[in-house]
């Protein structure tokens, strides 16, 4: 799905996303949380923008704090988890390209 999600240039929020997925309750939200991250992780490792950018807080518009948490773990981004830079970073994450 991820994979589709990029090629498209759609998003989908967590909840939309878990739901195609079939993950089952409870704790759907967190499941799904987990298994992006360690998406985000392969991604990174193959040198690659995350694939799961494409999933989004509905109220936020992007990813959730852990998102961007994990992206400064893995020394990918700076930035705060709100406002411009992160917005910024986020929309350059949806594009499919090689990462530094």
């Amino acid at each position: 799905m991820l994979d589709s999600l990029r090629q498209s240039g759609q998003l989908l929020t967590y909840a939309e996303f878990a739901e195609q997925a079939d993950i089952t309750p409870p704790h759907k939200i967190h499941k799904l949380t987990l298994w992006l991250e360690d998406t985000i992780r392969a991604d990174t490792d193959a040198g690659h923008t995350p694939r799961a950018a494409h999933v989004i807080s509905k109220t936020r518009g992007m990813p959730a704090p852990g998102f961007f948490i994990l992206m400064r773990e893995l020394g990918l981004y700076t930035g705060p988890d709100t406002g411009a830079p992160a917005a910024n970073f986020h929309k350059a994450c949806l594009e499919p390209t090689q990462i530094s």
